[in-house]
């Protein structure tokens, strides 16, 4: 649960809220605390003022959530029979609901900015209809907060006109660390006024706050660790699957470029024969040609011979 970012609005309904510097003069005074806050980054201590861990949006929240629901159900079973032992009956398992709040929510909820709530259940797609157990429901606050409290100042809302209902209500406590909304809140719902001020009062023992900090921030380092290798490990996978498709597209493609290199050497040597078979044949037409030209040559003589032999017997006729 996050502190005001601002005080000064909200000392006269919370008296015991503490000045940013109050706190650090109290930090710097105790060496212990001195010493860890030291260990903090820049951003870690100035979160001092707003209690808060930073919740990563991780990728596949319906695959997560289907596992948390199942682990939920089979705990509710083995208690449940159990307890119930030979009189036990799956009547009397009830359903689970699995609830999910992002304060960062992934890209997925973003294609659906006018929606902050989610609700999931299994479901035949004949309309045969039987009581399926298993429930869940999405609800990404930074979307919440976009609709109902970064619009204020543009239309309005809930500055003292509209109403939030109660589950806005809940949600808004959830999720919202601004003084003018946290009033606005407990003006319309009075009870949340004692739920911050036990938070307001646990926030006063500093040293409690920083170690309960602190164990927050390790486990922080260890989800986002472990998120980091399960997301570089899908990255892998994925990179793997695509340099095994691409090698078999390569393959593919080499495969091909070896049967068009057969192909083109085949019609390289057919077309060396029919080289072949064109320079002979022109051979052969040459010599032909050669022939016919002699032969010519032989008909124009023997046509002069004959010629000659005419004109004699033509004299031969005169005399």
């Amino acid at each position: 649960m996050r502190l005001p970012k601002s005080t000064t609005k909200l000392k006269q309904y919370f008296p015991m809220i503490r000045e940013r510097e109050d706190i650090k003069q109290e930090i710097r005074e105790n060496p212990k605390l001195l010493e860890k806050y030291r260990e903090w980054d820049e951003e870690q201590q100035n979160s001092l003022a707003n209690v808060e861990v930073q919740k990563i949006g991780y990728s596949f929240p319906g695959q997560r959530s289907a596992c948390y629901s199942s682990d939920l159900l089979l705990r509710q079973y083995k208690r449940v029979k159990g307890e119930k032992k030979k009189a036990f009956s799956y009547k009397d398992i009830k359903s689970v609901y699995t609830i999910v709040f992002f304060e960062t929510s992934i890209k997925e909820f973003h294609e659906y900015p006018q929606n902050y709530i989610h609700k999931f259940k299994q479901q035949s797609d004949t309309g045969l209809e039987l009581e399926l157990l298993q429930k869940y429901v999405f609800i990404p606050l930074d979307i919440f907060r976009t609709i109902y409290h970064n619009n204020v100042r543009s239309n309005g809302k809930n500055g003292g006109g509209n109403c939030w209902n109660r589950t806005e209500a809940w949600l808004t406590f959830l999720s919202t660390d601004e003084p003018e909304i946290i009033i606005e809140l407990i003006r319309q719902y009075p009870e949340f006024k004692e739920m911050y001020e036990e938070i307001y009062v646990m926030c006063q023992n500093v040293e409690k706050v920083m170690e309960m900090f602190s164990k927050e921030l390790i486990q922080l380092d260890r989800n986002t660790v472990q998120y980091m290798i399960d997301e570089m490990q899908d990255t892998i996978d994925v990179q793997k699957e695509e340099l095994e498709a691409k090698q078999e597209t390569i393959d593919t493609q080499k495969g091909e470029l070896e049967q068009q290199k057969a192909t083109i050497s085949t019609q390289k040597n057919e077309l060396e024969e029919q080289k072949t078979t064109i320079n002979t044949q022109k051979e052969e037409l040459e010599a032909k040609q050669n022939t016919i030209d002699t032969q010519k040559d032989e008909i124009e003589t023997m046509k002069r011979q004959l010629q000659s032999v005419m004109a004699q017997i033509e004299q031969l006729k005169k005399q």
